[in-house]
C-alpha cells in the first residue's frame, strides 16, 4: 500500500458537484492499494500514518500527532499512486490491485481509522472526485508498506 500524507487545515471531497467528504485541521491521506497487499499490511500502515508526529507544538517543533490536536482524516482512494512512468509519455496503472482486492482493503483502512478514534471522511472508491485541501506548511509524506517492512538504516 502507498499513502501520500498531507497536513491540511481543511479538505474536502467532490463527486458530481456534491461534497461527500470534508474535514477541518487534519489529514488527506491519498491511499493506493498494489496486488501484494494485505490486511496486515493495511493494519500497520494506519497505524503508522495515523500515528505520524507532524503537528507542531507550542515551540514550533514537529511533535503532536493527529490525536494530540483533536484533528480530522480525509481519506481518498487513489490508484494512481502506482502509475509506472518509466517507458513512454502515458503512465501505466497495471501495478495498482485489481478492485476485488483494493476495495476490501481500502474499506479496511477506513475501519482502522474508526478504531483508533478517529471517524474518517472519505471519497467513493473508483468515482471521479474533486479533492480540495488547504496545505498547511506544507507537510506531506509519502508511506509506503514495503519501507515499512525494512529494517532502519543507521
Amino acid at each position: 500500500m502507498r499513502a501520500v500524507i498531507t497536513r491540511v487545515k481543511s479538505a474536502s471531497v467532490s463527486i458530481a458537484g456534491s461534497v461527500v467528504g470534508e474535514i477541518g485541521h487534519g489529514l488527506l491521506i491519498l491511499l493506493g492499494v498494489g496486488p501484494d497487499d494485505t490486511p496486515e499490511l493495511c493494519e500497520k500502515l494506519a497505524d503508522k500514518a495515523l500515528g505520524l508526529r507532524i503537528f507542531c507544538d507550542e515551540a514550533g517543533k514537529m511533535n503532536r500527532s493527529l490525536a494530540d490536536i483533536g484533528g480530522q482524516v480525509l481519506v481518498v482512494s487513489q490508484f494512481t499512486l502506482y502509475a509506472d512512468c518509466r517507458k513512454g509519455k502515458r503512465p501505466s496503472f497495471t501495478g495498482a490491485a485489481l478492485p476485488e482486492l483494493a476495495v476490501p482493503l481500502y474499506e479496511q483502512f477506513l475501519q482502522e481509522c474508526r478504531s483508533r478514534g478517529f471517524e474518517p471522511q472519505h471519497g467513493r472508491f473508483g468515482a471521479d472526485m474533486l479533492v480540495a485541501s488547504e496545505n498547511d506548511g506544507p507537510v506531506t509524506i509519502l508511506l509506503d508498506t514495503d519501507e515499512l517492512l525494512q529494517p532502519r538504516r543507521g
